[in-house]
């Protein structure tokens, strides 16, 4: 029986972070989904939640920090690491203490991004 790969779906507005996300997880061995917003994500046709998910704070429509509160949302026990150009404490601490992984600020280097998704989905299984 084939293992089945791990998936993470990035939601990010800017389509040149998400090509790129997506490129440096295919070549880490990981699938992705991606999505321009936090709303195009929660209606995705998928009914797996993925294994981590990767939001940018500010997204067009509801914010990745809105989205992360979503409560009937299936992505509750989904990894979160948020990625983000803004530099603001308190979306920091709002994220982190409602139970983000991370938050990285753009531009981050690949192997903290790895490192993070890694743990994550360690964290998880």
């Amino acid at each position: 029986m084939a293992q089945r790969s791990l998936v993470v779906a990035i939601v990010d507005d800017e389509i040149a972070v998400r090509r790129a996300l997506g490129r440096l997880l295919m070549a880490a061995g990981l699938e992705s989904e991606v999505f321009s917003s936090a709303e195009e994500f929660l209606h995705r046709s998928s009914d797996k939640s993925p294994d981590c998910l990767i939001l940018d704070v500010r997204l067009p429509g509801m914010s990745g920090l809105e989205l992360q509160r979503q409560p009937a949302a299936d992505h509750d026990r989904t990894p979160i690491l948020f990625v983000t150009s803004h530099d603001d404490p308190g979306s920091r601490a709002s994220a982190l203490r409602a139970g983000a992984i991370a938050f990285l600020l753009k531009p981050f280097t690949e192997e903290a991004l790895l490192e993070a998704i890694r743990s994550a989905i360690g964290g998880s299984k």
